[in-house]
């Protein structure tokens, strides 16, 4: 099971789950870089669905697998496919489309849950890391009823956010931007400014409840 990062310290920052489980051989090793069924897209506008491959036990997929919810007992890992790609220990799962090049837009519909992480990660993370904790990925976490921005083990609050049932998210790779969007006032609530190096995938975190993914969309008229 992936322990709720909002319990106990932010284990989440600390990079492993406390305590649970064991340390391998592998921790912090990265993947290959050529992941043979994934799409690649320099265009804009990345369509995705998510990937069952690198989702954790405790993660299911749903609604032809643009959807995700947490499970708090999840699979038996035993009874879960073992692959180089899938998180082992932390809730996270990735989209299937890489993204090398472009400008892009997606929205993600929040239900129920109080702790999850969007943005984009390099499509050989570390499987054994979480998003927001290594260098090799950028996301928004919302935890405890505040917003951060969280990347390489630190984080930044966002203020003035509420919890919105739905949010965007904008990515130029060029521009080396990612950021945080207010669906209704078209605004870039909070970026963070990158030099990306290689391939990325939506990334997401859910520790709770569950996301939909509404991806392909043209940005919102005015987005700044």
């Amino acid at each position: 099971m992936a322990m709720p990062l909002g319990l106990g310290q932010y284990c989440s920052l600390a990079g492993r789950v406390m305590g649970a489980l064991s340390r391998r051989q592998t921790r912090g090793t990265l993947l290959p870089a050529i992941r043979w069924y994934i799409t690649q897209t320099a265009g804009n506008n990345v369509q995705f669905k998510l990937d069952d491959r690198t989702a954790h036990s405790s993660l299911d997929l749903f609604k032809k697998d643009t959807g995700v919810i947490y499970r708090i007992l999840g699979l038996d890992p035993s009874h879960v496919q073992q692959n180089p790609e899938r998180f082992r220990d932390w809730a996270v799962v990735f989209g299937d489309g890489q993204i090398t090049g472009g400008r892009h837009y997606w929205e993600v519909t929040v239900k129920k849950s109080s702790e999850f992480r969007l943005g984009v990660a390099e499509a050989a993370m570390s499987r054994d890391d979480c998003v927001g904790t290594n260098r090799s990925s950028w996301v928004f976490g919302y935890v405890q009823r505040k917003w951060f921005a969280m990347t390489t083990n630190q984080r930044v609050p966002v203020p003035l956010v509420g919890k919105p049932d739905r949010v965007g998210i904008l990515l130029d790779y060029e521009a080396g931007l990612i950021g945080l969007v207010d669906i209704p006032k078209a605004k870039v609530i909070h970026s963070m400014r990158v030099t990306f190096r290689g391939p990325l995938c939506p990334a997401f975190g859910l520790w709770d409840g569950e996301l939909l993914t509404h991806s392909g969309l043209e940005e919102p008229e005015g987005l700044k």
